[in-house]
């Protein structure tokens, strides 16, 4: 359960403005708003990897009296919704650093499992719906996603191919992979992926499509990204897992539904596209045909 709309909105606002320390704070605020209203100032700034002083400077920056009405807000919200989350956040702590190395699969499932249920929410529907939309309405879709991101944004673009030629992979050797945007007109539409920490090469690529006129769209991991202040439309997707690196499965997850939902628009079309895609993978002899194991 979010913290008031109203400070939420208000971090946000004044995200732009604030240190790069209180940015750091400002964003585990934003995304761990159950630790905030449960866990004290100190091991939310040790878990924000900030000092506990760089807490209260955050709440006398968004002109609060200190990080206790920073608590308060988020434990109130908390109380008007369900206990669910609020149970992990206790047994998390309870259980400390005793858990077994047996328990890392389990909790990993079981934090992805609970991502993608998010997905699920009303907000992040509607979201879903209108990036779909406003990838249908593209002469074509350029496909952007580098590093850690680059796979999501391939499987998409290898669906997409699937479909038609609308697609437009931004990825190519010797650094070529923005020259396709040599062509591109405010008829189509970037989708980028990117999530933190956010590879240069993808904001600058992102930025000159907008300057091109070139609607973009995006999969990143934070309100506070910044291609949100490039994007008309923006699907939000957690990245926490209970290991060292960033999960990109609800990511991949979302990439999965637009292309269902792109799909979906045309039926018959997109029937008469899988079918063609299927008699040339057949002629190639793609893919090998079951061959029984001899006992």
């Amino acid at each position: 359960m979010p913290p008031s709309d109203s400070l939420r909105e208000q971090i946000i606002a004044q995200y732009d403005a604030m240190s790069a320390q209180l940015q750091q704070a400002a964003r585990y605020v934003l995304e761990h708003p159950e630790e905030v209203a449960l866990v004290s100032m100190r091991e939310v700034a040790r878990n924000a990897c900030v000092q506990p002083a760089t807490m209260t400077r955050l709440a006398k920056f968004l002109g609060l009296a200190g990080y206790d009405d920073i608590r308060a807000q988020h434990a109130a919200a908390l109380r008007q919704g369900s206990d669910g989350f609020a149970a992990k956040v206790r047994q998390r702590a309870d259980e400390g650093s005793e858990r077994g190395a047996s328990d890392t699969a389990s909790r990993m499932l079981e934090g992805l499992s609970a991502q993608l249920a998010k997905l699920c929410e009303p907000d992040s529907l509607r979201r879903l719906e209108a990036t779909a939309a406003r990838l249908r309405s593209a002469r074509k879709v350029y496909v952007l996603g580098l590093r850690s991101s680059h796979a999501v944004a391939w499987h998409f673009h290898y669906v997409m191919t699937l479909l038609g030629e609308r697609s437009v992979h931004l990825d190519g050797p010797g650094g070529t992979g923005g020259d396709a945007l040599i062509r591109a007109t405010p008829e189509d539409v970037m989708l980028v992926i990117s999530i933190k920490p956010y590879a240069t090469g993808t904001l600058e690529l992102a930025q000159l499509a907008k300057e091109q006129g070139v609607g973009i769209v995006s999969i990143t991991d934070s309100e506070v990204s910044p291609l949100v202040a490039l994007s008309e439309q923006a699907v939000f997707c957690p990245t926490e897992s209970d290991s060292f690196f960033h999960t990109l499965t609800p990511a991949l997850a979302v990439s999965e539904v637009l292309c269902s939902l792109l799909a979906e628009f045309d039926r018959p079309k997109t029937l008469e596209a899988l079918q063609q895609a299927d008699e040339h993978l057949l002629q190639l002899n793609t893919y090998s045909a079951a061959i029984p194991r001899r006992r």
